[in-house]
């Protein structure tokens, strides 16, 4: 399998813990310990995927354009991984710690988005686009598009899972959770379609493969 399609099962398996994890019918069954351990397991496995990626875009550093996008998208994208590292395992020890604990889990964290929206921007930026609106027709086309809506709604759950210094209440609870869960879904389509294709656009040595492609068809 290639590093591509390793990178993409990562990412998978991460989006599914993300996608679960807000649901209460899922901390209904399982518990507030086994939910808060299920964002953390997530996490980790962002992390390794955010690493992949980051070594896949490592290559194309050097060059202008897309394969320096892709590299300063995945680093970025790394850093945002790690801060939610960090609340998860505090979250995860909140709840281990304390059988008492029934309050939301989990909610992205500001430092975690902020990095999240910083590496989608860049990435659609630096995507094929008509304007602001992508350029339809090559392969993933989309995935850009909607890798940068899930980065939108986790800032969105950030925000709305803020906590009232005065009243030490959240905004929001519910729409921390669902964001979190369309998020999450966002990311999730987007490592199975490179999960099933074995092509991203995070990945510059397979655009630049798939360019060479096309000019070799166009030639013959």
């Amino acid at each position: 399998m290639s590093r591509e399609r390793w990178m993409a099962l990562l990412f998978a398996i991460g989006s599914t813990c993300f996608l679960i994890g807000p649901f209460p019918g899922y901390a209904d069954l399982v518990g507030d310990s086994a939910d808060a351990v299920t964002f953390f397991v997530g996490s980790v496995f962002f992390t390794a995927g955010g690493a992949l990626q980051t070594s896949l875009a490592y290559p194309g550093r050097r060059s202008a354009g897309s394969g320096r996008a892709a590299r300063l998208a995945a680093s970025i994208q790394s850093a945002g991984t790690l801060f939610f590292n960090v609340t998860t395992y505090h979250a995860m020890s909140t709840a281990l710690s304390n059988p008492e604990y029934n309050k939301l889990v989990w909610r992205p964290d500001a430092l975690g988005s902020i990095c999240f929206l910083v590496s989608g921007a860049v990435a659609y930026r630096a995507s094929d686009r008509r304007g602001w609106l992508p350029a339809r027709g090559g392969a993933g086309w989309w995935e850009p598009s909607i890798n940068l809506l899930g980065c939108v709604f986790f800032g969105i759950s950030a925000v709305a899972g803020h906590v009232v210094p005065s009243t030490g209440s959240m905004l929001d609870l519910a729409a921390s959770n669902w964001n979190t869960v369309l998020g999450a879904a966002c990311f999730l389509a987007c490592a199975l379609a490179t999960l099933r294709s074995g092509h991203t656009p995070k990945s510059p040595r397979l655009g630049r493969l798939h360019a060479l492609e096309r000019e070799v068809g166009q030639m013959l």
